[in-house]
């Protein structure tokens, strides 16, 4: 073993896949986030306790540092939460981290692609300027900006991911929601504005890039893990109609249509594999396969 991998949010959607990635890597991989502690290689501690968290970051000495754990929910309805969470509770960690008498060989912070907010360019790169249009990608570009105040204590990496999704991801996210309607063949479902553009990335492919970057990744620097292809959710719903063999009948309700909708999110992942390397590209279809087959076979 290499040492230990300490993530943060290991029991959350995205946590499991970095878990297995770490794994591979050669690290004892150990968890840190609230519920009920699974064993010994994960802490329940909530990042708003200082206290637990210096006594559970300095027990657990980690080489390497993933943080995951946040309000991840755009529409979360507590937004106090949403700021503690994802700010206060990142500057625990890092202080914590600083204290913990070992400097980690790297530390990635996954931010969010939302801090760019609607821009004028229909992809972003990251010198594109920070526009975040909700209280989460505000809270997620303030962490950012908080984070640049440790920068001399430890490496640090930004990650910026755009959407992503996969066999696990709660179904109050969108393409989880669309794939469950249509793996219990629901006639009709209740959707926001459909023509938005995101990209819908593979979470196993986000790990991926997260892993490289912890080897690679140049400390201080912000990258955007993405893979450049957009799809509307008309494009989603079309490939899910395929898979299922029939069409969803979809009602528009204006309840669900955001006054500061972001309309596309796409980015260029130039930055990143100049880096990195290639990523193996895992096509929207796959992974709605993936999704798709998961949920009629459970």
């Amino acid at each position: 073993m290499k040492g230990k991998a300490l993530v943060t949010g290991l029991a959350g959607f995205t946590g499991h896949y970095m878990s297995r990635e770490l794994e591979a890597m050669g690290y004892e991989v150990i968890g840190l986030g609230q519920g009920a502690s699974a064993g010994a290689n994960h802490f329940s501690v909530d990042l708003r306790d200082v206290e637990g968290l210096k006594t559970a970051v300095a027990g657990i000495q980690p080489r390497l540092v993933v943080h995951l754990a946040a309000v991840a929910f755009v529409a979360h309805g507590d937004v106090s939460d949403i700021y503690t969470s994802n700010i206060v509770g990142t500057r625990n960690l890092l202080a914590a981290l600083a204290e913990c008498g070992s400097t980690p060989d790297k530390v990635l912070l996954a931010s969010s692609a939302n801090v760019y907010g609607n821009a004028s360019v229909p992809t972003l790169d990251e010198t594109c300027p920070a526009r975040p249009e909700n209280d989460y990608a505000v809270s997620k570009y303030a962490m950012e900006m908080m984070s640049r105040g440790w920068c001399d204590e430890m490496p640090i990496v930004v990650a910026r991911p755009f959407n992503y999704t996969g066999v696990g991801q709660s179904p109050s996210f969108l393409v989880p929601k669309l794939v469950d309607h249509f793996a219990r063949r629901v006639g009709r479902i209740e959707l926001g504005n459909i023509e938005v553009y995101r990209e819908f990335n593979d979470v196993r492919m986000v790990a991926a890039a997260y892993g490289r970057l912890l080897e690679k990744g140049i400390a201080g620097e912000v990258y955007n893990v993405c893979s450049g292809h957009a799809y509307s959710i008309s494009d989603v719903l079309g490939l899910l109609a395929d898979l299922a063999g029939y069409t969803i009948d979809v009602d528009v309700n204006p309840a669900f249509v955001r006054a500061n909708e972001v309309k596309r999110l796409v980015g260029s992942s130039q930055k990143l594999t100049t880096v990195i390397g290639e990523l193996r590209h895992i096509a929207l279809a796959e992974t709605l396969e993936w999704m798709y087959r998961a949920c009629t076979h459970a």
